[in-house]
């Protein structure tokens, strides 16, 4: 676990401010006093302004959303100029989204400048920066000719197929994200795919954001090298990896997928389904169990600063490259009376997905799947199937009815509650978020209560509690060394009782 140390600043009022670490990366916290309040907080964004490149003419937008208790204040700012004029600049909020918000229509070049938004309230403050590129002139973009001494010239390359830019004139940010971790053979479809064709232009504002990049990385990274962009493994995992030479090998790092952080493990053991692995100045990381989902564009993080971007796109949008697999035990036949459980049994190495009706479980070393099909009904019988890649398994789910003479005395829905599916051990990193669930039936439907350390934390607001259909959940949006201990759950219901336990040990303390 890598951890960075809380330093200490004078803030403009005099009073001593403490950095703090926001899971955005790029966001600026400032806490005004040692100690917060129980239930309350300093301000932070869950979702900060991405940096434009637009036409002049268009419509610009920055959007934010954030978070504090009490509610920030939230306000905008530019570094070389004001925004006063509400003819240029137009500040809103949307009670709905929580999206706040400033709009500059008809953008003009003299608008082109680093912009700030600040969140602030009693605790602390919140503050990011963002870009404002303009693109002089309305004129459409067009190819570009390249001279044939540009064959010779490494930083020139040839024409691309043209595609469709932007309606709205606004360059995708991913556009840039991507380009300054490519390869200068991989620039001319990059430019093709997000139908940019004014080359020159590209070139020059790339250089100017690598030597910002540069500049940001030199206070983290001593050296990056050895890029390799994610890619499909022979076991149907993805990974991509790099080498990177730290100046402090404490220095926090951090994986994002389309601007949200994802939790990942370093013990390749623990079977999550990301992995990031060391080995020397040598990081990987691992996607494991492949789903259209995992698409998207990753990114590494050292501190604040981007280090690597790689966009993960499979060759079709629908699929992803599937490992073969096969059946180890074929399905069988599965009989069941009437309001009985019915279990299909099987062996495979590929996972499926749960339904409504039903529950899944799966043996530690991942050989047998098990397909829980609860309180069984004639509408429940006929063939089921598990699918792994190509191949599949099926069998005849049998409901038999009660040859006895039923009276409405007899037939009787209650039940005790019970554990389905029990609490498992966590040990997340500091700061990531952490999901812990488990699945309870009975009938009257159980009260559930969770429990840190046989105190109840059902109201504590540090946590976020559910329970739908059985499936209780409970949700810590940045783990601390406050939430390790040992969680229980207890479900409650007129006939009796049932509960369960695990402990969560925080990495790093």
């Amino acid at each position: 676990m890598w951890k960075k140390s809380e330093v200490s600043d004078q803030t403009a009022t005099g009073q001593v401010g403490i950095k703090k670490k926001s899971k955005v990366p790029g966001v600026m916290i400032t806490q005004f006093i040692d100690e917060i309040p129980e239930g309350k907080s300093h301000p932070d964004f869950i979702r900060k302004p991405i940096a434009l490149t637009i036409q002049e003419g268009k419509l610009a937008i920055f959007k934010a959303i954030v978070v504090g208790d009490p509610i920030p204040n939230v306000t905008w700012a530019r570094n070389n100029g004001d925004i006063s004029d509400p003819q240029k600049y137009q500040t809103k909020f949307d009670p709905n989204s929580g999206e706040h918000t400033i709009e500059m229509p008809n953008i003009s070049p003299d608008q082109a400048d680093t912009y700030k938004c600040f969140a602030i309230n009693e605790f602390g403050k919140a503050m990011v920066t963002v870009m404002l590129n303009v693109i002089e002139g309305m004129q459409k973009q067009r190819d570009v000719s390249i001279p044939n001494t540009a064959i010779h010239d490494p930083n020139h390359f040839k024409v691309c197929p043209k595609t469709e830019a932007r309606k709205d004139g606004e360059i995708d940010p991913k556009f840039w994200e991507i380009l300054l971790s490519a390869d200068k053979k991989d620039y001319e479809c990059i430019c093709a795919e997000y139908g940019v064709t004014d080359f020159r232009w590209m070139l020059k504002k790339l250089n100017e954001m690598k030597r910002e990049r540069e500049q940001e990385q030199a206070e983290f990274v001593k050296s990056i090298s050895n890029l390799k962009h994610i890619d499909v493994n022979p076991n149907g995992s993805a990974s991509f990896e790099l080498d990177l030479n730290l100046l402090d090998a404490s220095s926090g790092i951090f994986i994002y997928k389309d601007g949200d952080m994802i939790p990942y493990s370093q013990d390749l053991e623990m079977e999550m389904k990301h992995n990031l692995n060391q080995v020397g100045k040598k990081y990987i990381f691992t996607i494991r169990d492949l789903v259209p989902d995992d698409a998207g564009l990753y990114q590494l993080d050292v501190e604040d600063v981007n280090v690597f971007s790689t966009e993960f796109k499979p060759k079709l949008k629908s699929t992803l490259p599937i490992p073969m697999v096969d059946f180890l035990v074929k399905l069988k036949d599965v009989k069941a009376m009437e309001r009985e459980d019915a279990i299909f049994e099987f062996g495979k190495n590929n996972r499926l997905e749960e339904g409504d009706k039903y529950d899944i479980t799966v043996s530690e070393d991942k050989l047998i799947h098990r397909l829980l099909v609860k309180d069984c009904m004639q509408v429940d019988k006929g063939i089921y199937a598990a699918v792994a890649g190509i191949k599949s398994s099926n069998a005849w789910l049998i409901v038999e009815v009660q040859l006895f003479t039923r009276s409405p005395a007899m037939i009787t829905l209650e039940r005790p509650p019970s554990i389905l599916v029990p609490l498992k051990f966590h040990s997340p990193p500091r700061c990531f978020q952490l999901y812990m669930t488990c699945a309870v039936r009975g009938f009257p439907t159980p009260h559930v209560s969770w429990y840190l350390n046989n105190v109840c934390i059902n109201s504590n607001n540090s946590y976020y509690i559910t329970n739908a259909y059985g499936v209780c959940s409970m949700y810590i949006i940045r783990v601390g060394p406050e939430h390790s201990g040992e969680y229980k759950v207890v479900a409650v219901n007129s006939f009796g009782k049932a509960e369960c336990s695990t402990k969560l040990k925080v990495r790093g303390m």
